[in-house]
């Protein structure tokens, strides 16, 4: 994905089918990027560029990213010769001006000389592109809309990369126009298939007693469960059963809820029309559901998430 992306649509958008969680201090680059660019050796071919992977965080605000982001590209009060600072707002609960920001950093980022100044020191010279990482951004596509749509339309311009990671298909651009235009390329991620989870429980240290494929039909080849599974040698710890019971099922409207349940006591898939029927529902499948991936239609009926059955 990275190879054949990198090069072209200035956005990359993954969003998962089921959710996946991941903890990292802010802005770490390097040490704190997601390791995918390390293992393909995508860093080794592009060892100038600067890599931030920034982890959103359900009480994120559209302010205290664009902040974080100034600060990454070099701004601050000794070096803001395009006055960015001065379009964040200094009173609490003030509207941001994410178009003045938007026209100012693209003028900054693409003044070569000015770009050269501040980076003079660093290692390497200055980057000849930025690549942002925002992981989870789900929790912050409907606050921040606007600057995230100012963020796409600066890297159609600037050397600048975007990578959104999203449980969720992204809101923040018209997808039709987009694609027409080879902005943006999406990928969907699904749970690691069985071939893989075989491989990475193989790879871990010590005696794991639960057959493989148990392991990947209770967790679904969710990376978090398998990486609980490396720390407490349990397929489904109860930090893995919290996570799914807070994240997801807490969540959801009792009418999709009962629509778990039922298939989470049937042996096999259910085709909708009996489904629906039996709990009630009118309409077609919840489209909520089927975009996260906890309800699949497959060609014998619906099923839900293997990870999901035992908590209902």
């Amino acid at each position: 994905f990275l190879w054949s992306w990198f090069d072209r649509p200035p956005l990359g958008d993954r969003h998962h089918r089921a959710p996946a969680g991941q903890t990292a201090d802010r802005f770490g680059a390097r040490d704190g990027e997601a390791h995918e660019f390390a293992a393909s050796g995508f860093m080794e071919q592009h060892q100038n560029l600067s890599v931030c992977w920034y982890p959103c965080q359900p009480w994120d605000q559209a302010l205290g990213l664009a902040t974080s982001l100034l600060h990454r590209f070099g701004i601050d009060e000794s070096h803001d010769p395009y006055r960015l600072i001065e379009t964040l707002p200094l009173t609490p609960g003030a509207e941001m001006d994410v178009d003045a920001w938007r026209r100012r950093l693209l003028a900054y980022l693409t003044d070569a000389s000015t770009i050269r100044e501040r980076f003079k020191d660093r290692a390497g010279g200055p980057p000849p592109y930025w690549l942002i990482v925002l992981d989870d951004i789900h929790h912050v596509s409907k606050e921040a809309n606007h600057l995230l749509g100012a963020l796409l339309q600066i890297a159609q311009k600037a050397p600048l990369r975007m990578v959104f990671i999203s449980r969720t298909t992204l809101d923040v651009y018209d997808r039709r126009d987009v694609h027409i235009r080879d902005n943006v390329r999406e990928l969907a991620l699904a749970g690691l298939s069985l071939e893989a989870t075989e491989a990475w429980i193989s790879a871990l240290d010590g005696e794991h007693n639960t057959p493989i494929p148990d392991v990947h039909a209770a967790t679904g080849g969710h990376p978090l469960a398998l990486e609980l599974l490396e720390i407490y040698g349990q397929p489904t710890h109860q930090d893995w059963l919290r996570f799914l019971d807070e994240e997801i099922l807490a969540r959801l409207p009792e009418s999709e809820l009962e629509l778990l349940s039922t298939l989470a006591v049937a042996d096999a898939p259910v085709k909708w029309e009996l489904l629906a029927d039996s709990t009630g529902w009118n309409g077609a499948p919840p489209e909520n559901l089927l975009q996260h991936g906890l309800l699949l239609e497959l060609e014998q009926g619906m099923w839900l998430h293997e990870a999901l059955k035992e908590r209902l």
